[in-house]
């Protein structure tokens, strides 16, 4: 039986309690594969690297979570991008009908935290 967890996927914002963070989608996915994530709570714009090309980012892991089954109880959206939300969004509801992620997922447009910055 896999250890239950909330997983917060966010490079910059603070953890909120009772969440573990991914600020990576490879960190999410590693999450997504070897735990049960009862909520999982997204940012879209996942940052850049030095050459300014920019890493995955959340619409990204959405895709990964669709073509490899993957779930989380609740999915929650907390992105300021709202192009982002939306493609991300849509895409999940989507899957859901074509029957690519399970159809008891709760997707949900909005945060379920407040986003906070340290700095």
């Amino acid at each position: 039986m896999k250890e239950k967890i909330n997983l917060y996927v966010d490079d910059l914002r603070d953890c909120p309690l009772g969440f573990t963070i991914a600020r990576t989608v490879e960190n999410a996915i590693y999450y997504l594969e070897n735990f049960e994530v009862e909520i999982l709570s997204l940012d879209h714009d996942l940052g850049v690297d030095e050459e300014g090309e920019l890493f995955l980012n959340g619409y990204d892991l959405v895709k990964y979570i669709c073509e490899k089954h993957l779930r989380a109880q609740k999915i929650f959206l907390h992105t300021d991008n709202v192009v982002g939300r939306e493609n991300m969004y849509q895409t999940l509801l989507g899957a859901q009908k074509r029957g690519f992620i399970d159809k008891d997922i709760k997707i949900y447009y909005y945060s379920i935290t407040p986003n906070k910055y340290s700095e």
